[in-house]
């Protein structure tokens, strides 16, 4: 699963639950009228998760999460709020798509993507950066959330 990158995981869960929510036993369920706050939630995904992929290139760290070790362990700005910013982004990012097309079946996107991240990608990771950044990376974990 680590093979597909989180970006492609968040289009591909985006993809199939619209196509879903076109199907026969699905098509039924009501249409939002919610594309501006879906548009309002996109950017605001977006730009956070920019601001994290600025971070990781100002301090020249790895930004793939296959990486196999890591030049740095970027704790300040957005990362003092959130030890994951970027999959924090593409869940907002899903659930801004399912606003922007109106699709409540598409509410399931971001829910597995949540579920993607945290049990696939996140634990590879932690581990990574508990073997390179050892009791640094432990106060930190102490000091931010997982999430929010």
């Amino acid at each position: 699963m680590r093979l597909v990158p989180p970006p492609l995981w968040a289009l591909l869960l985006l993809a199939a639950t619209y196509f879903l929510s076109l199907a026969p036993a699905l098509d039924t369920l009501p249409v939002w009228q919610t594309g501006p706050i879906g548009l309002i939630v996109i950017v605001a995904a977006l730009a956070l998760m920019f601001w994290a992929i600025r971070q990781f290139r100002a301090a020249d760290t790895q930004l793939l999460p296959n990486s196999e070790t890591n030049n740095a362990l970027v704790t300040n700005g957005v990362f003092a709020i959130t030890r994951n910013p970027m999959y924090l982004g593409m869940v907002v990012f899903c659930v801004g798509a399912a606003l922007w097309f109106g699709r409540s079946f598409m509410l399931l996107a971001p829910v597995l993507m949540f579920a993607v991240a945290n049990f696939v990608f996140i634990p590879f990771e932690e581990a990574k950066m508990r073997r390179q950044f050892g009791d640094v990376f432990d106060a930190y974990t102490k000091r931010v959330r997982r999430w929010i």
